[in-house]
């Protein structure tokens, strides 16, 4: 390869086209991070400009801004047409040169700068006389998602419509033009704007630099993108897996633009590459999706920073063509797209809902995947529903008991191992007998009589996260609904978890606490399953501290004592829920520590029957 440091002027001067491949990822840039930085950098140059003793046009040495480095690919063109170059790296940067050179062009006409204006314009349009089709009047064109946004800023006489105005084409040519506007004309006066305006245009042309890299026939552009971009680059994992596949399928002859359209366009959507929330960091929604699918294909742990690394080696041992590995892509992301709308009262997005949002147990996602993924055809809906009925139990018996999460991964590949070589048609009998198989700790199921003693002891209210806690509260009261209940599921995480006996107890609930000794005991009760139950936001704050009975609750208003209602009787008048009218309804004079510890014994009874556990030895299926 070859590679040459030219100026704007030198690069776009003649009449040449860089198109930015269908494989190359949208216009990314930004404000904060890219498009402020550079404009200080150019408005630097100016300024340097004007101060200059003679003007802009002095001979007293001015040090250019360095942008960084492009990577060309040059293309055949047939005599009489317009040359053009595939740019494999840099199109970010390129592409902003060309908003920030058309947006000055723009401010020079506004002005009435003419000379100043057609100085810019030749840098980013192309003769239309030479021009096979409207588009090749631009001196650089973006990829598909990016075009409709390009061709209507680049063109100063149209509005941008308001379905592209929210595109970072639109919005940096947006902001070029603005703070381009506010600089070059700051007084009002004629003259000063033109040696500003004229100083732009000199700095835009001649003293910026970008090194040119210019690839020769065998040099490969794929190797050369992934050397530049994949170490310490913001290119998404998804990004270099997008050139990669295309890269593979010009070699194999595909038709591109039928590929991408077909396949992978939908990748390239906000939608897609959005930051998601994964434990305590935030990543790429598409990139959490691609580590989910290697890791499904690869039978093995998938780090997130290898994500492109393996599937570069999946590519290459699957021995698929391009289009194969794009189709099984496109299908699988249908499916993962599709979790985010699973109906919230089916099975799915109930698993959904407790294993992967609340209980944010992320190494699940290649499992869930995994399994709805396959047609009823290949998995029945009683074994999808048995293994996702295992995985649940599996996972929320174990959150109860307190066990380590330290080796789910390793469980997780295991079971896929498993899973793949038994096939769709057993899997849910394969995913209980793999969770009910180990017997350490990292691995164990809990049984029946483990869980209940939990429950019957641990802090729930201190232990678990509120979030999880009000997940496991409103499976209860699911249950206590019932099928043939009028509302037959609890609203999700939308009520508040109430203390039965409130924390501070001490008031109104603390007759028969003698020492100190007691009192330890009262507060680590308080805390357990047997006293939490749901309430809504409003009525939370009205039972705040306030007693059982009517009879002992009063407040005072001015010298009076008046009486109030008690929590039983709010809760009676006010609470909608079964949890609630099934502790009013068998608890009408007190409320104490026996009946706290009756009803955590009676509830953690019911999770067994929630998330159950198989009992017994359970035989691996046959092949």
């Amino acid at each position: 390869m070859k590679a040459d440091t030219h100026t704007p002027a030198e690069i776009f001067g003649s009449d040449i086209r860089y198109l930015i491949p269908l494989f190359q990822r949208p216009y990314v840039w930004n404000k904060n991070d890219q498009w402020e930085p550079l404009w200080d950098d150019v408005r630097t140059v100016a300024e340097q400009i004007l101060e200059a003793k003679n003007g802009p046009y002095n001979t007293e040495p001015i040090p250019p801004h360095f942008l960084g480095a492009i990577v060309l690919e040059q293309q055949w063109s047939p005599t009489a047409f317009i040359p053009t170059r595939h740019v494999i790296d840099g199109q970010q940067r390129l592409t902003t040169l060309q908003i920030l050179l058309d947006a000055a062009q723009l401010v020079a006409e506004r002005h009435g700068l003419q000379m100043d204006a057609q100085a810019l314009q030749t840098l980013v349009l192309n003769h239309k006389g030479l021009a096979q089709h409207p588009d090749e009047v631009f001196k650089v064109w973006p990829t598909d998602r990016d075009q409709d946004a390009f061709r209507v800023v680049m063109d100063n006489e149209r509005e941008i419509p308001a379905e592209l105005a929210e595109s970072r084409i639109a919005q940096a040519h947006g902001y070029f033009v603005t703070e381009l506007t506010a600089w070059a004309d700051p007084d009002g006066d004629p003259d000063n704007c033109k040696r500003r305006v004229t100083a732009l245009t000199h700095a835009l042309r001649s003293f910026l630099k970008l090194v040119v890299i210019d690839l020769e026939p065998g040099d490969n552009a794929q190797v050369i993108f992934e050397t530049l971009n994949h170490r310490g680059t913001p290119l998404l994992a998804a990004d270099l897996i997008k050139n990669l596949v295309f890269q593979l399928a010009t070699a194999q002859n595909e038709d591109l633009k039928s590929l991408y359209v077909q396949y992978w366009k939908p990748f390239d959507s906000d939608h897609w590459r959005r930051n998601v929330r994964q434990g305590r960091l935030y990543r790429p929604y598409v990139d959490i999706f691609f580590q989910y699918w290697l890791t499904m294909q690869r039978l093995r742990e998938v780090p997130a920073d290898r994500v492109f690394s393996e599937f570069r080696d999946h590519v290459r041992t699957s021995e698929l063509a391009a289009w194969e590995v794009m189709r099984d892509l496109a299908s699988d992301a249908k499916v993962y797209a599709e979790l985010e709308h699973l109906p919230w009262d089916s099975p799915e997005g109930t698993f959904y809902y407790r294993v992967i949002r609340i209980m944010e147990t992320a190494v699940v996602g290649p499992f869930l995947l995994w399994v709805l993924r396959w047609p009823e055809e290949k998995m029945s809906r009683a074994q999808r529903l048995k293994a996702l009925g295992a995985m649940e139990s599996w996972l929320v018996r174990r959150m109860l008991c307190k066990l380590s999460t330290k080796s789910y991964s390793r469980i997780l590949v295991d079971l896929l191992q498993a899973l793949d070589r038994h096939g769709p048609e057993v899997a849910g009998d394969v995913t209980e007998r793999v969770l009910s198989t180990a017997t350490a700790n990292a691995g164990y199921w809990p049984s029946d009589p483990e869980v209940i003693q939990a429950m019957q002891t641990l802090r729930l209210y201190k232990d678990l996260t509120q979030t999880r806690l009000r997940m496991v509260l409103e499976a209860l009261e699911d249950d206590r609904r019932g099928k043939w209940a009028e509302h037959e599921h609890c609203p999700r995480g939308t009520l508040t978890i109430e203390h039965v006996m409130p924390q501070s107890w001490e008031q109104y609930w603390g007759d028969d606490v003698a020492d100190h000794a007691a009192r330890q005991r009262r507060d680590r009760l308080v805390q357990t399953l047997g006293n939490l139950t749901l309430v809504n936001e409003r009525l939370n704050p009205k039972l705040s501290n306030r007693p059982w009975k009517d009879s002992e609750a009063q407040t005072e208003e001015g010298e009076e004592l008046k009486p109030v209602p008690g929590k039983r009787s709010l809760l009676l008048w006010h609470a909608t829920l079964k949890l609630n009218a099934e502790i009013v309804a068998r608890h009408p004079d007190t409320w104490t520590k026996e009946a706290i510890m009756a009803r955590s014994t009676e509830l953690a009874e019911t999770i067994t029957k929630i998330w159950p556990r198989p009992n017994g030895q359970i035989e691996m299926p046959t092949s």
